[in-house]
């Protein structure tokens, strides 16, 4: 993955559009191919920037070489040559102007660290790779004992799932000091055992690696460079129903008991006289300056991918508006109609006095900001990939900010969606969107709203304890949880979302206005003969519509969509917004404005039209969803339709038209005992339909 970019323009001359991208992945690059060609660094190491590549585990993104160097333990080394007593070794692994460093052992001459150094092959400024062995001072200058020498042209190369490495024992060599016939000679002070080879980000050892890009970052800094996975717990819906007291005592004589039932789960606690939902408290009066380092701007960048209970975070990029991933993650998919969202953030602890983020309009202390900033998020409905398919484009990272909507840069990805058994994932279409308890004991609008907010406070706190951790900035902008908010600017967009809908309808009406008035005299004679034949011959009126329905399919489909769902900020009604809507809706909740009469009536608006507009984005949904039936955008689902359009088509061809009418009229009135309280296959078909909404910003 990689994103590019990051400087703020005028909104109405940003390019908000999917743009495709040709990225040499490492799918296209065949066994024994040669890759791109690449600027060369040094004429020593003209072998390694000219490498084959081969196919490996990580087909979907571009290879990234790195030279590897495992320190795994020493022996026999020599005492301290004034005290007498071991030495306090450790290892400084040295390529060009990057080195890293083991950490040292008290008086041990049989030291282990098994330790991986990575060096990025882009930032390689030497043919030479130089291991040294010192002995830690205390006071003064580290001595130096011995050092290995290797020449980056005989690296031999391991590309997984090739097995490791096998590390060797290298003997120590030190020149030797003073005069003499063999002043110049060489002599052993002991064996180290390292590995060393070149390698791409598809090896074990990448993760865990000390990498030279992120040289500059000590301390706690280094756990929340890295890249890792994370798993958000598994999360139950506890219904307790408090039904009645019996034999309640007051306290006091003559005076009624006030009583209440208190219901706790861990640090969750309800009270039944508490009837209100809990008060969010959202802050989006945030905007991204960027970090001042060294005067001048820097950005940090990292990526996290969610989808359902795994979390990834793809290492940090330091110092660097073109950061370049090139790290690949697979998900089990458990239904083709969800989502996965992926964010870009600006780390803001690395510690150590790196990403110092003061404003860019302000000075401020050395201290780091308490939150990363966010650079931008998109989501992509995995319905809507076609099967086996590899896209590459690069979204565009969109922010709305209290000055308008920003352009962040873009994030170039390689997605594919695979499908082991067609057989199943055709019956997903068919099966409840919910567990069988939602249908038959549903939850309130107002304890869904609970229950959500709750379920995010847990998922932060839990990946919020991890190391390095998740904080709870990533989760509430991953989870959208400002996203029930009320916005009149959501308002509209979910208005003309609902408009646009009719504009079908419009243009039907407009078209038989037109036949009406003979405005086109060979259509107006294929409506009269068509009308003729449905009144003669009724029974055609069904295939016909199923036949016109799945042919509308099949001429659609050279027009379906090519490129997966972005964020739209046309739809979204974020280019042309008033600046004081944006100042509303940037507002703090309860707001921040004066007059206590004021303050009482904007809040309940707001809190009125939150709910509105979730109304009216529903209403949107299913139209849209109407409309994905023959639009393809999920392939599968349309495909699903029109075969089944066309096996209706023949069948109510060959069914005399009273039979047809009958079997349907005694299913739709059946006995309840026969009804099932489950939904029916239609409505799990139409519900499991993607919809624009995932556009949305």
């Amino acid at each position: 993955m990689t994103m590019t970019g990051g400087h703020h323009h005028d909104a109405h001359h940003e390019d908000f559009q999917l743009k495709d991208t040709n990225p040499l992945l490492g799918e296209q690059w065949p066994k024994g191919a040669a890759g791109p060609a690449r600027p060369a660094v040094g004429g020593g190491i003209a072998g390694w920037l000219g490498l084959e590549k081969p196919s490996s585990t990580y087909d979907l993104v571009e290879q990234m070489f790195f030279l590897y160097v495992r320190v795994v333990k020493a022996k026999d080394l020599p005492p301290n040559p004034i005290t007498g007593s071991p030495m306090d070794p450790y290892v400084e692994v040295k390529l060009g102007n990057y080195k890293g460093t083991t950490k040292h052992y008290d008086r041990r001459a049989n030291p282990e660290w098994d330790q991986v150094f990575a060096f990025s092959k882009s930032r390689v400024q030497s043919n030479v790779l130089e291991v040294y062995l010192k002995d830690k001072e205390m006071l003064g200058r580290d001595d130096y004992v011995g050092r290995v020498v290797f020449d980056l042209a005989e690296v031999p190369t391991r590309v997984p799932p090739d097995s490791p490495l096998a590390p060797q024992w290298y003997r120590l060599e030190e020149r030797r000091v003073g005069g003499g016939g063999d002043g110049g000679g060489l002599k052993v002070r002991g064996e180290l055992m390292l590995a060393v080879w070149i390698g791409t980000q598809a090896d074990e050892a990448f993760p865990e690696a000390w990498h030279s890009d992120a040289a500059t970052v000590r301390g706690e800094g280094v756990a929340s460079v890295r890249s890792k996975a994370y798993v958000s717990p598994k999360l139950w819906y506890l219904r307790v129903n408090v039904i009645e007291a019996q034999d309640v005592q007051p306290q006091a004589r003559g005076r009624a008991p006030e009583v209440f039932v208190k219901a706790q789960v861990g640090n969750q606690i309800l009270k039944t006289s508490v009837v209100a939902a809990p008060t969010l408290n959202p802050r989006w009066n945030e905007d991204l300056p960027m970090k001042n380092r060294d005067g001048r701007g820097t950005t940090d960048a990292y990526c996290v991918a969610k989808y359902g209970q795994k979390w990834v975070r793809t290492r940090t990029m330091l110092g660097t508006f073109s950061p370049t991933w090139n790290e690949q993650y697979t998900w089990e998919v458990f239904d083709p109609c969800t989502v996965i969202t992926i964010g870009v953030f600006d780390n803001n602890h690395l510690g150590n006095g790196n990403g110092n983020g003061n404003n860019a309009g302000g000075g401020g202390g050395g201290s780091p900001p308490a939150r990363d900033a966010r650079v931008g998020k998109i989501r992509i409905r995995l319905s809507t990939l076609e099967t086996d398919r590899v896209y590459t484009h690069a979204y565009p990272l969109i922010v709305l900010q209290p000055s308008g909507v920003k352009k962040m840069g873009e994030l170039r990805l390689a997605v594919r969606f695979t499908c082991l058994s067609l057989m199943n994932m055709v019956h997903l279409y068919t099966q409840p969107l919910l567990p069988r308890m939602h249908y038959l004991h549903p939850f309130t609008v107002t304890q869904l709203d609970a229950l959500r907010y709750q379920a995010m406070g847990i998922v932060a706190a839990r990946l919020g304890r991890a190391e390095p951790p998740l904080r709870r900035e990533v989760v509430e902008y991953m989870l959208d949880v400002e996203s029930h908010m009320w916005s009149m600017r959501r308002s509209k967009a979910n208005f003309f979302r609902a408009v646009s809908l009719f504009s079908g309808a419009a243009a039907a009406a407009r078209w038989f206005a037109d036949v009406c008035h003979w405005k086109n005299v060979a259509t107006t004679a294929l409506v009269h003969v068509l009308l003729l034949i449905l009144v003669w011959y009724p029974e055609l009126i069904l295939p016909t519509v199923f036949l016109y329905m799945f042919m509308i399919g099949l001429w659609n489909y050279r027009r379906r969509p090519r490129h997966p769902p972005h964020m739209d900020t046309k739809m979204s009604w974020a280019e042309a917004v008033h600046p004081d809507e944006l100042d509303e809706e940037f507002d703090t909740f309860p707001t921040s404005r004066q007059q206590d009469v004021v303050y009482m009536r904007y809040d309940r608006l707001r809190s009125v039209a939150g709910r509105i507009q979730t109304v009216v984005g529903d209403m949107a949904t299913q139209g849209e969803r109407l409309q994905s039936l023959l639009g393809w955008r999920d392939p599968r689902a349309t495909c699903l339709f029109v075969v089944f359009c066309l096996v209706a088509a023949v069948v109510l061809y060959v069914t005399p038209f009273r039979v047809v009418a009958l079997v349907a009229g005694l299913y739709l009135l059946r006995h309840p005992r026969f009804r099932s309280r489950l939904p029916a296959v239609p409505s799990n078909f139409f519900r499991r339909l993607p919809s624009r909404g995932d556009s949305m910003l």
